[in-house]
């Protein structure tokens, strides 16, 4: 038992309502003894903050995407951390860590690194060589410097290890553990379930053109992102409004409970970059968790988890037939899709963050 407790403070550059990575690992990191506040952004459309047994604080930016966002949230962050007390400073992906990285040195402190993704290989930088080419060069400047790093997969590991001449360790995106198993309502339609931000190369608009031909089912789309406005008036061009329900933001409890009711989750990105090519996504473990057979890319860490427990459908690439006839192929194969869903519920006794957080916790006791 700890004298004194010891003060996180974790940084990201989202709203705090809806992370549920940060929500958990916050919650994980309280209930080990520690002392947390998570620090993210407030947005126009922010909703009030549920409480929650770590502190909260949010920073209201002018702007709210693009260059001058990120330079103004880097210097409100750097000033708000520069007058608070903590122990351990948590920078959360590539866009919060040099002020971290710069107050952690100049006060002393140990900072950890948590790299979500692999910032500098997002498809919205891939292409526009300005940008990456300063992102590329934060990473240069700062990554190297750090001792206590982690990320989601053992690929990403790997390359970024390489990349940077540090070790990263891997702290897995697991939900809870839950007993409630996926169940559509009697009478609904086939449905496939989104869950995550709807940003550049998730395949969303691909799922659309695709749905066109099948009237028999209706797509569910939890969350919001870049391409918001874009998809939906896709969908109105298409007449597919009673087809196609975009459900906003979802607080992580609401997002559970409709995860249970869809028949199929979806989690399709483009090859357009290392960080979706080495993802590996929580709504994957999100869907294993509620029995609930889902179609992901044929990527390196999806097919790793699938030779290990049969539980997805990979798809090779985006087109309308690939995405339809793995579509089918659930929906249609009764035998096919009742197996998935069983290995599903055999998986999740291991995939879960009641076995994974341990992993997190060794590394943040080893900076004691």
């Amino acid at each position: 038992m700890r004298d004194k407790k010891k003060h996180i403070i974790a940084t990201v550059t989202n709203d705090l309502s809806y992370d549920q990575r940060m929500i958990r690992i916050c919650s994980t990191l309280v209930d080990a003894g520690y002392d947390v506040t998570l620090v993210g952004r407030k947005k126009e459309a922010s909703v009030p903050l549920v409480e929650r047994s770590f502190r909260q604080k949010r920073i209201r930016c002018r702007w709210e995407k693009g260059f001058m966002f990120y330079l103004e949230y880097n210097v409100k962050l750097f000033f708000y951390l520069l007058f608070k007390r903590f122990d351990i400073l948590n920078a959360v992906d590539l866009d919060t860590l040099m002020p971290g990285h710069l107050i952690a040195r100049l006060k002393g402190k140990p900072l950890v690194f948590d790299a979500h993704e692999y910032y500098t290989e997002l498809p919205e930088l891939v292409e526009r060589k300005f940008v990456r080419r300063f992102w590329k060069r934060i990473a240069k400047f700062t990554i190297p410097k750090q001792k206590h790093c982690y990320t989601v997969g053992p690929e990403l590991a790997r390359i970024m290890g390489k990349e940077y001449g540090v070790d990263f360790q891997v702290v897995r995106n697991l939900p809870f553990r839950q007993e409630a198993v996926a169940k559509p309502e009697e009478g609904q339609p086939l449905t496939l379930l989104y869950q995550g931000a709807l940003n550049e190369g998730r395949g969303l608009f691909e799922v659309i053109q695709a749905l066109e031909e099948r009237k028999y089912i209706q797509l569910w789309i939890a969350g919001e992102g870049d391409l918001s406005e874009f998809l939906r008036e896709e969908v109105d061009l298409r007449w597919l409004k009673d087809r196609i329900k975009f459900l906003g933001y979802l607080q992580p409890e609401e997002l559970k409970e409709t995860t249970l009711k869809a028949h199929v989750g979806l989690n399709l990105l483009e090859a357009k970059g290392k960080s979706y090519y080495y993802s590996l996504a929580n709504k994957a473990f999100d869907y294993i968790q509620a029995g609930l057979p889902s179609i992901h890319m044929n990527f390196p860490e999806y097919a790793a988890i699938n030779k290990k427990y049969d539980v997805f459908e990979l798809i090779d690439d985006l087109e309308k037939d690939t995405i339809l006839h793995a579509i089918e192929r659930l929906l249609s194969d009764p035998t096919h899709y009742k197996r998935l869903r069983s290995n599903c519920l055999i998986a999740r006794s291991e995939l879960n963050w009641e076995n994974e957080k341990e992993v997190l916790l060794n590394l943040y006791k080893s900076i004691d």
